[in-house]
């Protein structure tokens, strides 16, 4: 069986998700309405930097869910992890477990494109 033409499941999966440029990313936090950025990388990769009021919720957390699930689902969630693969995966479980899709936002290439875009 040949599977060189096989698209990744991930790619499928972003497909359906709002996906925001660093730069459009950065626009949505600042003209949002008081939009929750939400970082679901590790501990440690928090710690060592991270997009200024970003809620840390640890993707791989026993808690994961339920700290989702406590956040207002009337706000703008704006979703970022080091590279996109994890906030992918976050935005899906947000969408599919009753968030309103138009309300969920992916950062594009996660927390390394957005240091690139903004370090000078």
């Amino acid at each position: 069986m040949d599977n060189s033409c096989k698209t990744p499941r991930w790619r499928l999966l972003k497909a359906q998700l709002n996906n925001l440029t660093p730069r459009d990313f950065h626009q949505r936090i600042r003209t949002g309405r008081t939009p929750l950025v939400v970082d679901v990388r590790t501990a440690s990769e928090f710690a060592s930097g991270h997009i200024e009021g970003a809620l840390h919720i640890d993707f791989f957390a026993e808690d994961f869910w339920d700290c989702i699930e406590a956040l207002d689902p009337q706000r703008d969630i704006l979703v970022y992890c080091r590279t996109g693969r994890r906030s992918i995966r976050a935005c899906t479980l947000m969408r599919n477990g009753g968030f309103d899709n138009a309300k969920v936002f992916n950062l594009e290439g996660g927390f390394v494109a957005w240091r690139t875009a903004f370090t000078h």
